[in-house]
């Protein structure tokens, strides 16, 4: 953390667990935010690539001592970010209503798949779950094969991390105003609801008239993906009659351009497309399609993105275990943490108002697992921390 930084100064407590609230610190780390991760107990770790900048200590917080030193952070804090099941953090006694009597300025968030409320509320789920739940899943996959999420993107980091992010952001910009902070509820099939406003109103229209069908689910040639000679991809995004009027003529196939709006004509031009598309492997559409309008870009594999140009170019650190800190901004870069530096964890303890000797008791190592489970549960556990059963 810098003090150049759009959230220097920002303290956040952290006792999410898994993806989404782990994704949502990180976000607040990237840009400056003091994030300790609090773990104990057998409540699964954060995902590794998730921890970058962060600060770790262990509390037992279903111990008087554990309650206490939370206690005397939270006077500190700006925000405390929790997922449990709802009611779980006021038996721990980190729940908004008691820890504000502490901090009047505290900022609490908690994140959930349903939310704090509602007949599901106490409900275990994950992101397919969520999706399901919120008229998103039914809208993915091809025309008579099963519903397919994309993988955990949409609930897990959009509907929820990202969404936790923005809500504890505005929270915080209000207690500008008002002197005192609120309480975040954070549902994950609520974020995953209000992304699906354009979908939802286009339900039942020529746009989207059902699951597999209509201009933005892979189905139109206009918007969809070209095998190449290697086996390899492209993708095409020309909807509008200008950029296909640019794929069309770039494609060699004359200068009558057909309607590609008109679905008479579907069957036909994707035969056509996928005939020439057919005809060369992929990088070479790429190179023959750079610096075109016509809307073609080649479908890369994650491996392929440290050496694409464009990557390279907003970000010549990138790798796939270090994901960019976005977005950019003029004067406030945000920027990717490591592992803190010896001593540093217990200098930004000492600014949440714990003393060296309360450091020295609770502080983790960076690397240590916070819980006993992982995630995804299919992980298999490190060779060093396998134990015997």
């Amino acid at each position: 953390m810098t003090s150049s930084q759009a959230l220097a100064g920002i303290r956040v407590l952290d006792l999410s667990r898994l993806a989404p609230g782990p994704y949502c610190s990180m976000l607040l780390a990237d840009l400056g935010a003091d994030v300790v991760m609090v773990g104990g107990g057998r409540t699964g770790a954060p995902i590794p690539v998730l921890r970058r900048g962060k600060h770790a200590i262990e509390l037992d917080l279903k111990t008087p001592q554990g309650r206490s030193l939370l206690d005397r952070m939270v006077e500190h804090a700006d925000v405390l970010l929790e997922s449990f099941r709802p009611g779980v953090a006021a038996r721990l006694g980190a729940d908004h209503e008691r820890l504000s009597r502490i901090n009047p300025r505290l900022v609490s968030c908690s994140l959930t798949g349903y939310g704090q409320d509602g007949p599901l509320a106490q409900r275990a789920g994950h992101d397919i779950n969520y999706l399901a739940i919120a008229g998103a899943l039914g809208t993915f996959g091809a025309t008579g094969a099963p519903p397919t999420p994309p993988l955990n993107l949409l609930a897990d980091f959009g509907g929820g991390g990202l969404l936790a992010a923005f809500g504890i952001l505005a929270a915080l910009h209000e207690r500008e105003r008002s002197g005192v902070g609120q309480h975040v509820d954070a549902a994950m099939v609520d974020g995953v609801l209000s992304m699906m406003a354009m979908p939802f109103a286009d339900w039942g229209t020529p746009t989207l008239p059902r699951r597999g069908a209509g201009a933005l689910t892979g189905t139109m040639p206009a918007y969809r993906t070209y095998e190449c000679a290697d086996g390899r991809y492209v993708a095409v995004g020309a909807l509008e009659p200008r950029f296909f009027a640019a794929l069309w003529s770039e494609l060699g196939l004359g200068d009558d351009v057909p309607d590609h709006l008109d679905p008479a004509r579907f069957p036909g031009l994707t035969r056509t497309l996928e005939a020439v598309f057919r005809g060369k492997d992929r990088d070479t559409w790429a190179a023959h399609f750079a610096g075109s309008d016509a809307c073609v870009t080649p479908v890369l594999e994650p491996g392929e993105l440290a050496a694409h140009p464009h990557v390279t170019a907003r970000h010549p650190d990138f790798a796939l275990d270090r994901v960019p800190a976005v977005p950019r901004f003029s004067r406030t870069p945000a920027a990717p943490g490591g592992a803190p530096a010896p001593g540093e964890t217990a200098a930004v303890l000492a600014s949440f108002g714990l003393t060296p000797d309360d450091a020295a008791r609770v502080v983790a190592p960076h690397d240590a697992a916070a819980g006993d489970l992982s995630w995804p549960p299919i992980t298999r556990p490190h060779p060093h921390t396998e134990r015997n059963s």
